[in-house]
């Protein structure tokens, strides 16, 4: 049997938290599609459509369907390394989770998004847009997307002058007044926020 896997990223931009990897591994000749209606970039999807179709990823996973994961990277390894070294760490230790090398007995072929790139030992292809054109790499979006914020909001509870329920780290307006009024906290990402007093 030939395995497809899908990769794609959300969080890549925010000044605060961190940057997530979403993975999802599946039979090739699994129909996503039909499996996940509605299926698309997360980026265009509602919170509540993101929701609906993680929660059937999540159904799939337990069924034994396919199987997915969220790779975090978090602002300080990001100060540490740079936001590109951090996602593709994130990327590798992804894949290499879901997909050993040889661990499956058979050929495997992984569609990234953007400008991500997988191990080099594995057979890869770079979509732009694929996010758009690829279910696979939509469902990897969408995972990445629902858990990353699903983890800004467990941030705002601690940290709640800067509104991270709502913002998820992101350069908002509120949240440029916020970093002016508190400074930073622990889950800034500080290489990002550099110019901030001038906002």
């Amino acid at each position: 049997m030939k395995f497809l896997i899908g990769v794609d990223e959300a969080g890549r931009g925010p000044l605060a938290g961190p940057v997530g990897v979403g993975v999802v591994i599946a039979p090739k000749i699994f129909n996503i599609k039909k499996a996940f209606p509605g299926v698309a970039d997360s980026k265009v999807l509602s919170a509540k459509k993101r929701e609906e179709i993680y929660k059937l990823l999540q159904q799939a996973q337990r069924e034994k369907t396919l199987r997915y994961i969220v790779v975090f990277a978090s602002a300080r390894v990001i100060d540490d390394i740079g936001i590109t070294k951090a996602v593709r760490r994130a990327v590798y230790r992804g894949v290499r989770t879901l997909a050993p090398r040889n661990a499956l007995g058979a050929p495997i072929t992984i569609l990234l998004d953007g400008l991500l790139h997988a191990p080099p030992e594995y057979k890869q292809q770079t979509i732009i847009h694929g996010d758009a054109t690829e279910p696979i790499i939509s469902l990897a979006s969408i995972a990445a997307k629902v858990c990353r914020d699903a983890l800004m909001r467990t941030a705002a509870k601690k940290y709640p002058e800067y509104g991270f329920e709502v913002n998820k780290g992101y350069g908002t307006k509120k949240h440029y007044a916020a970093l002016r009024r508190h400074g930073l906290c622990v889950i800034h990402r500080k290489s990002f926020c550099k110019n901030t007093r001038r906002r």
